[in-house]
């Protein structure tokens, strides 16, 4: 009996190997404190708790989600009208989804096969590059530099691998550089990609976790963007919804369509009592997002502080959930330096290199955790001899 060659090509996730490191650290006895996940610990707001709990009730929504119609999509073209500026037709324009992450995999299967290429930034969640490879495609990396604010050169991309690419991943703000994006970078990215006959997808999950009166924009802002791709967003960060699955996908109604025919190979769509708590989340006041961005500023600047007073070289992120720290000048393995702080201190913070190649000699710390844990790791790591 054989398995598909696909999982060979493909890398697994590191996290298994973190958690062995971690278990073995508290097996000696020592309170670990994990900075790695992106996981929000506060909860979904109690009214759309509500909603939820109400639609299950109703017999209607324990069938097949296409049995059905719920008002999801015309909840998120009002979201996006009023949050982005931006106007979308609900029945062309807007796809529901488990969460982007269900985006991310089945719109490599929509547009991508052997031969074709996607160009990924690099540092990257890996699941661009996964998916990519899991469709059969090949990943070109762009590098992010922060001589460049972490924003990638297209205009270095040689000729030869324009011709086979198909689609270009960008996330802005990003995961894990916290960098954010300004318009005038997207509206280059509408030229670039109508001139080469590419695809975008723009993954802007972190859209609404954002400090300092930083608001995140749409990549659809911009003029002629919905004609070369989508956006993928997620209610999982913004609403504090990661369990629930949630997201959509918007933009090129074609692009869209031939993603919902992947995607119902796949799934059969949302619970129903899910879309209802959706709905409340996306139409009803947000403004409670400002206090909860505000409890992760404190976290964030406990962070960004710990870390520089040890010696590490970051920047004050405007946006995300994380903190991206060059390390310190003694050292140059990032991974060797996590399983130092962590032997040392009982703190892991994640390394650069889990990101790819290009994240190499840095580490990036999480603020989902609450602000006296996050101190306590930041007290622990001034014993470090560095």
């Amino acid at each position: 009996m054989k398995f598909s060659s696909r999982l060979q090509e493909v890398k697994r996730v590191h996290w298994h190997m973190v958690r062995k490191l971690i278990n073995a650290k508290e097996a000696q006895g020592v309170k670990t404190i994990s900075l790695a996940s992106g996981n929000p610990d506060l909860p979904t707001p109690p009214t759309i708790v509500e909603a939820a709990c109400q639609a299950l009730r109703d017999p209607t929504y324990h069938r097949y989600p296409f049995s059905f119609q719920t008002r999801y999509g015309e909840a998120v073209a009002s979201w996006y009208r009023e949050r982005f500026d931006v106007n979308l037709n609900p029945a062309t324009e807007v796809r529901p989804l488990a969460g982007s992450q269900e985006g991310i995999g089945n719109i490599a299967l929509t547009v991508m096969e052997p031969g074709a290429i996607a160009l990924i930034t690099a540092p990257a969640y890996d699941s661009y590059a996964r998916a990519t490879r899991f469709a059969g495609g090949e990943a070109y990396l762009l590098p992010l530099q922060a001589e460049n604010d972490f924003l990638p050169d297209l205009k270095a991309i040689p000729k030869d691998a324009l011709e086979r690419t198909r689609l270009l991943w960008l996330n802005y703000p990003n995961n894990p550089t916290g960098a954010v994006a300004p318009l005038s970078f997207f509206e280059e990215v509408v030229d670039f990609a109508r001139r080469n006959d590419i695809w975008v997808c723009h993954d802007n999950a972190y859209s609404d976790v954002s400090f300092d009166g930083y608001k995140a924009p749409s990549f659809l802002a911009v003029d002629g963007a919905k004609e070369v791709g989508i956006e993928l967003n997620t209610l999982s960060k913004a609403f504090n919804m990661a369990g629930w699955r949630l997201g959509m996908a918007v933009g090129h109604p074609e692009l869209l369509d031939a993603l919902s025919f992947v995607s119902f190979n796949t799934s059969m769509g949302l619970f129903g009592p899910s879309q209802i708590a959706a709905i409340e989340a996306l139409t009803t006041d947000q403004s409670w997002m400002l206090e909860r961005n505000e409890r992760y500023r404190k976290r964030r600047d406990i962070l960004v502080d710990g870390l520089r007073a040890i010696g590490l070289e970051l920047q004050r992120p405007r946006a995300t959930l994380y903190v991206w720290a060059k390390l310190p000048p003694a050292f140059s393995d990032s991974l060797e330096f996590s399983k130092w702080v962590l032997d040392q201190t009982g703190v892991w913070i994640t390394s650069g290199i889990f990101f790819g190649p290009a994240g190499e000699g840095y580490v990036r710390a999480s603020i989902t955790l609450p602000a006296d844990d996050l101190s306590e790791a930041m007290e622990r790591l001034q014993t470090l001899k560095l």
